[in-house]
């Protein structure tokens, strides 16, 4: 009954992987935003920010309360230690890090990876003000994105799985 139960599972699984890399190579048009924002994004310059502490106030807070409800936010700044599996070796550690991020006059891209029973990288865009700051889209990406550029064209082409209710 064991064996039946796996099988089940690892068949569900691979749907699930087969479908994440249909949609992986969805073309631009289906990316989940409007066709203004998209053009708009588009043309944006996004300046990079290296840590988490860099990033607006308004955007922190933002990310805060979409991950959990929250006044702190718990991300680690690239390259250093987060829980990125669900066995707890070292409790306190961050659930998140951060990987790259970049912030225009009103938008910022924040691609960050999440640990836990599956780790994955996810992407998220924010519209800003001087104040604060809303999520707009956002969801799970590729791994392995490098820089802002290859972010931004990861959203604009549509290969973000949206709809993500763990951020």
């Amino acid at each position: 009954m064991k064996t039946f139960r796996f099988g089940i599972v690892a068949v569900v699984a691979f749907a699930l992987l087969g479908a994440w890399v249909l949609h992986s190579q969805s073309t631009v048009g289906e990316s989940g935003l409007t066709d203004a924002l998209r053009d708009h994004v588009r043309a944006e310059s996004f300046g990079p920010i290296a840590k988490v502490a860099d990033l607006p106030a308004g955007v922190r807070a933002a990310l805060s309360e979409l991950f959990v409800g929250g006044t702190t936010l718990e991300m680690a700044d690239p390259g250093m230690p987060f829980q990125a599996t669900d066995v707890m070796v070292m409790p306190r550690l961050p659930a998140r890090r951060l990987v790259s991020a970049g912030c225009s006059a009103d938008h910022c891209l924040v691609y960050y990876e999440r640990g836990g029973f599956a780790h994955v990288h996810q992407i998220v865009l924010l519209s800003k003000t001087d104040t604060s700051a809303r999520l707009v889209h956002g969801g799970v990406a590729a791994g392995g994105l490098t820089d802002l550029g290859q972010i931004k064209d990861a959203l604009l082409a549509g290969k973000v799985m949206g709809g993500s209710k763990y951020w």
